[in-house]
């Protein structure tokens, strides 16, 4: 089986662009503390989108809504035309269709890489063991690590790790990939290497929604910029425009304060 191939865009028949997200008024506490904060978004097809903004803004809360790690408590979100409710049925459909990678690895440190990324390949998408091995190879392959297959964890650096996290959220063929800060944790010399396979995976049309503080990335990647401020979608617009020409005087600031 030759490795799963990243969604290209995509329009309907009447020419409409694709939506694979839609999330309409969500909202989310924790507590008395409202973290989201009526969230209206849609993501089509192919697009690639970075979610900037301060600590404590609900970014990595709205990631984490698309996949149900976190519930939201009022709203709707439809992922590939699922809503997410409490049905353990649909939230597996949607976890399917849905890669995450986390700021942190999360590798199982007792299992090699190639068998990080076989398994949920083999238990989950029913492949035989030679079938996920070879998506897992072409995906190492993909990411430049092939050689580190048989190694663990342990014995990778920082980046390689990253680089592992990736190769294995896209050996479950995802139609989305989300990244929550994935480079944070990261020496500054091996973030790069990992931002480097993102701007390939955007290259070949993922559709992407990457939490992160690496603004040229954005500026390279990104075909919108979002900026969330106390749980609230402030301010969207191309990067071009979000970054030349900010229009809410609270985006300026974090700009400022980000750039300079």
């Amino acid at each position: 089986m030759s490795a799963l191939q990243p969604d290209t865009p995509a329009s309907n028949a009447d020419g409409r662009a694709e939506l694979v997200i839609r999330m309409v008024g969500v909202q989310k506490w924790y507590g008395d503390f409202q973290v989201l904060r009526d969230i209206d978004l849609e993501v089509q097809r192919g697009e690639r989108i970075v979610i900037c903004g301060p600590s404590g803004s609900g970014k990595s809360t709205l990631l984490r809504c698309i996949n149900r790690l976190e519930e939201h408590q009022q709203g709707q979100i439809v992922v590939n035309r699922a809503e997410l409710t409490a049905d353990m049925r649909r939230i597996d459909a949607v976890r399917r269709d849905v890669g995450m990678v986390f700021q942190h690895f999360n590798l199982f440190p007792h299992l090699t890489i190639l068998e990080n990324c076989t398994l949920a390949p083999v238990w989950s998408k029913k492949y035989s063991p030679k079938e996920a091995k070879e998506v897992a190879m072409s995906y190492l392959e993909r990411v430049r690590i092939p050689e580190q297959a048989n190694k663990y964890p342990s014995q990778l650096s920082g980046g390689q790790q990253q680089r592992v996290a990736i190769a294995r959220a896209l050996c479950m063929g995802p139609k989305v990939m989300l990244f929550d800060e994935p480079t944070s944790a990261l020496d500054p010399e091996m973030v790069k290497e990992v931002l480097d396979t993102m701007v390939s995976l955007a290259d070949d049309g993922m559709t992407m929604l990457s939490v992160t503080h690496e603004m040229n990335f954005a500026r390279q990647v990104a075909n919108r910029v979002i900026f969330m401020d106390r749980g609230a979608i402030v301010e969207q617009a191309p990067p071009q425009e979000f970054f030349g020409n900010p229009k809410h005087e609270r985006t300026r600031l974090f700009l400022s304060q980000l750039l300079h």
